[in-house]
């Protein structure tokens, strides 16, 4: 993208918004981590150019376009794990008329001879490793990583984790509840461990083998929720030959459904870069490439209405920390729209959320397959045109 004219850095902060991700009073486009991290870096920013700059992690635009309005870079590679992240940087960049940076996967390229990296830190140790470790393996030697975060999610773990990989990690002093740890001299390749991403752990139990990276929910376990609606697999219609796993994660429902059904066609989508990833090795990784499609997509964006027999679907309920019954009726709403009439919806979701009412709303008759304190499992019948 073209740089534009100059801005000032505060308007331009002060200017971003959520969309098209969910916007709601209690959900914020910008906080304090983020300023911080762009005034810890601003020496160093000032310093290179723009293509040697690597954003990680930027929730909705603020690390990008912040360090591209104080600095007038042009050049910048930024990462999202989210799509809709990635959707509203490019919509805050447009209204604002910016530019000056390019998306790109969590590879390689993303890192190659970067000086310096604003990362946003994970939640998940794993996630930090793999990113941390991809930094230390491609990017210049005098690279600077710049890690922040709110105080009440980071942990001395992170410290831990970053020096796995940087012989020097400082944590520096707290502002407005938020911390930068800044991160550099990368060790030689012998003194880091070795790459462990995508990891796999096969499961007796259920026959397959799970992949993650390490930004993916559960990792290669099979987290509860899933397993709950695992145990009425079989109960699913038999006539199915077109199936949607929403929000795949690392694409054990889709395999899964995939061996029970063998001749449905199973489409799984994620938001998530890490989860496609993940997904993806673990349909190849138990011999189902020809049998489940793998995309990142918003939910079911993309795929045609009245198009599928069935839809899985083990919602989220949080949006980054905060609690929030949106995403999943959002989900509700997109397995009504890709379902033909008298398709179901195969759900599970935290008991204490209570659902039902919303999914007879949305979608239709909703019966309930099974419940315990933890969760419950719902099949809802899309009502006939």
């Amino acid at each position: 993208m073209d740089v534009a004219p100059e801005h000032d850095e505060t308007d331009v902060l002060a200017g971003l918004r959520r969309y098209p991700d969910l916007e709601a009073p209690n959900l914020h486009a910008v906080d304090a981590s983020d300023r911080l991290i762009l005034d810890e870096a601003a020496s160093a920013l000032a310093a290179v150019a723009g293509d040697d700059v690597v954003v990680i992690g930027d929730h909705h635009g603020a690390l990008t376009l912040g360090a591209i309005a104080r600095h007038g870079l042009s050049g910048v590679r930024t990462h999202q794990d989210r799509l809709l992240g990635e959707r509203a940087l490019a919509a805050n960049a447009e209204r604002l008329g910016l530019g000056g940076f390019t998306s790109l996967a969590l590879t390689p390229e993303l890192v190659a001879g970067a000086k310096v990296v604003l990362l946003q830190l994970p939640r998940s140790l794993d996630a930090l490793d793999e990113i941390a470790g991809l930094v230390a393996e491609n990017a210049a030697p005098e690279v600077v990583v710049f890690a922040g975060g709110r105080v009440k999610h980071m942990t001395t773990a992170m410290n831990d984790v970053l020096r796995r990989h940087f012989a020097d990690v400082q944590a520096h002093l707290a502002r407005q509840k938020s911390r930068v740890l800044v991160a550099s001299a990368p060790r030689p390749a012998a003194e880091r461990p070795a790459p462990r991403w995508p990891e796999f752990q096969e499961h007796p139990d259920l026959g397959l083998t799970v992949c993650a990276h390490g930004g993916v929910f559960a990792g290669t376990a099979i987290d509860i929720g899933t397993r709950a609606l695992l145990a009425h697999l079989d109960a699913v219609p038999t006539d199915v030959a077109s199936a949607v796993d929403l929000g795949c994660g690392t694409g054990v429902l889709a395999v899964a459904l995939a061996r029970a059904r063998p001749d449905a066609v199973v489409t799984a989508t994620d938001e998530s870069a890490a989860a496609v990833d993940s997904a993806r090795a673990t349909v190849a990784a138990n011999g189902l490439e020809g049998r489940v499609v793998v995309l990142r997509a918003d939910g079911a964006d993309g795929l045609p209405d009245e198009s599928a027999d069935l839809v899985l679907l083990n919602p989220p309920f949080h949006v980054g920390a905060a609690v929030h019954a949106g995403v999943a009726r959002t989900l509700f709403e997109d397995a009504a729209r890709v379902l033909r009439p008298g398709g179901e919806l195969w759900a599970v979701w935290n008991s204490h959320l209570r659902y039902r009412s919303t999914l007879e709303r949305v979608v239709g008759p909703t019966r309930q397959v099974s419940r315990d304190p933890k969760f419950t499992v719902t099949a809802s019948t899309r009502a006939q045109a």
